[in-house]
């Protein structure tokens, strides 16, 4: 069964689960908003996350769902009461089957590798049939399921997150708050969701050193049960830095649109760097590196060390015991990518000047 698109009007996309989850379902909303620019496109989001597509213009409303059981069956009833022609499920969890289902939407898309597959009425078989290539990015996954049922997704767009002016400018007050608003900012994340992803603070903090001697003030960001690797940090350097351990994701995302560099674990925080054009520099440890790379066009590298039991499910280091994979990757190996996307960003800028420049004059 074909998707007249002709006759479709609402679009739901159900993309549960976390921070990187979310910003790296955004090129699957751009490619739809291009392609029904006038129809209703929307979101189902868990709520602690639903603030990072705040001002997002590529999505008419972000739908949250809290956990309680009663919030749900309150939200599987709105959504059922829209009335959607399509809904999508970016990732194929029992409770995004739940919704997807719930929506009593004509038409159910999914890959045939989700659990309770026979709730769908289109099943694409796995992004690499479609994309025609063994290996894909989490964002060309989603993306293969757009295109799967005939949404342009040829030129698979990159990641993208919105900074209001209001949300710039209220981080512009906090900058200069703190003192730092006339510094070039460095942003750094030295958490992670497991320890086999965690780079060691004594690491970060002869990184916040280099960083210093190259011009570039770091402002760290972490979660406010990981107040302890801050402290950590900054017990092994006596290079001023600050911590932030209580900022909102949209005032995070503000921050990084304020930074020139990102450094830091694979995580969230580093997709959300990369969505707003700030060239990073992501350490990977345990986890997919084709999987979870920087979806931008914006500089950026990946610092690792290679080892054949990569990736892995990261929960414990079942080769080793001691997580080589991430405690392997030196400083200097760091430093030295710091100097490479620097410099790449340094001649990108340039460029994007000369044009400018010649635009100007025509």
């Amino acid at each position: 069964m074909e998707i007249d698109w002709k006759n479709v009007h609402r679009v739901l996309v159900v993309r549960l689960r976390s921070i990187g989850d979310t910003v790296l379902s955004t090129p699957s909303l751009i490619a739809f908003k291009r392609f029904l620019p006038e129809d209703q496109i929307d979101i189902l989001l868990e709520d602690w996350v639903a603030p990072l597509l705040n001002g997002f213009d590529a999505v008419d409303n972000v739908i949250s769902i809290p956990k309680s059981a009663a919030s749900r069956a309150r939200t599987a009833w709105q959504i059922w009461r829209t009335d959607y022609d399509v809904v999508f499920n970016l990732h194929g969890g029992t409770t995004g089957t739940f919704f997807t289902f719930a929506s009593g939407a004509k038409h159910r898309v999914g890959f045939t590798e989700y659990q309770y597959n026979f709730l769908y009425n289109h099943l694409l078989s796995s992004s690499s049939d479609f994309w025609k290539q063994e290996i894909t990015h989490s964002a060309e996954q989603q993306l293969a399921l757009l295109g799967f049922v005939g949404v342009p997704v040829e030129d698979r767009p990159k990641s993208k997150l919105c900074v209001t002016e209001e949300m710039s400018a209220d981080m512009d007050l906090l900058l200069h708050a703190y003192g730092v608003d006339e510094e070039r900012i460095a942003l750094i994340h030295p958490a992670a969701a497991f320890k086999t992803k965690q780079w060691a603070p004594r690491n970060f903090a002869l990184l916040i050193e280099h960083l210093k001697s190259r011009g570039l003030f770091s402002i760290l960001v972490v979660a406010p049960d990981e107040k302890d690797i801050v402290e950590e940090i900054a017990d092994s350097t006596k290079t001023f830095f600050h911590g932030f351990r209580d900022l909102t994701l949209p005032e995070i995302t503000a921050l990084a649109s304020h930074a020139e560099l990102f450094v830091g674990n694979d995580s969230g925080i580093a997709h959300i760097a990369a969505a707003v054009g700030t060239p990073s520099i992501v350490i990977f440890g345990s986890s997919n590196r084709d999987h979870w790379r920087p979806w931008t066009n914006a500089p950026n590298e990946m610092v690792y060390q290679k080892f054949p039991c990569q990736p892995c499910p990261g929960y414990q280091c079942r080769e080793f015991g001691d997580s080589r994979c991430i405690s392997g990757v030196t400083p200097t190996s760091v430093f030295e990518a710091i100097e490479r996307v620097l410099g790449a960003a340094d001649k990108k800028s340039g460029h994007e000047a000369r044009l400018f420049q010649d635009v100007a004059k025509n």
